[in-house]
């Protein structure tokens, strides 16, 4: 599969494991914690399968970018947390330069990189 795809699903599912998390207040509800453990598991698998055709730095950079900015918007609008106006600019920039990340690294090459790591 698509290590971009990989990383993508790795991305959905550390979102679901925060809001399960969130959800399950403390552990107070053992079904959503449960379930946001899960979701942790299967998201670092995931990424360590996008590992081998990302390298590192870039992949880990996009997945957590993507990952703040998305629970701070479903913070924002499904647990109804306040964002301030700088904090939402700054949560702007993080999206720009994750997406920059994104745009200027070819597939190709971040395969030719992982694969000179690699030995």
């Amino acid at each position: 599969m698509n290590a971009w795809v990989l990383l993508a699903l790795a991305i959905i599912c550390e979102i679901a494991g925060t809001s399960l998390l969130k959800a399950s207040q403390g552990f107070a509800k053992p079904l959503f914690g449960m379930a946001s453990m899960a979701c942790y598991g299967l998201c670092f698998w995931l990424l360590a399968f996008a590992f081998t055709r990302i390298p590192m730095g870039i992949a880990y950079a996009i997945w957590s970018g993507v990952g703040v900015v998305a629970i701070a918007v479903i913070g924002w609008l499904v647990f109804r947390q306040s964002i301030s106006l700088a904090q939402a600019g700054f949560i702007m920039l993080t999206l720009i330069g994750t997406t920059g990340l994104y745009l200027t690294t070819p597939y190709a090459d971040a395969e030719k990189q992982v694969a000179s790591a690699e030995g």
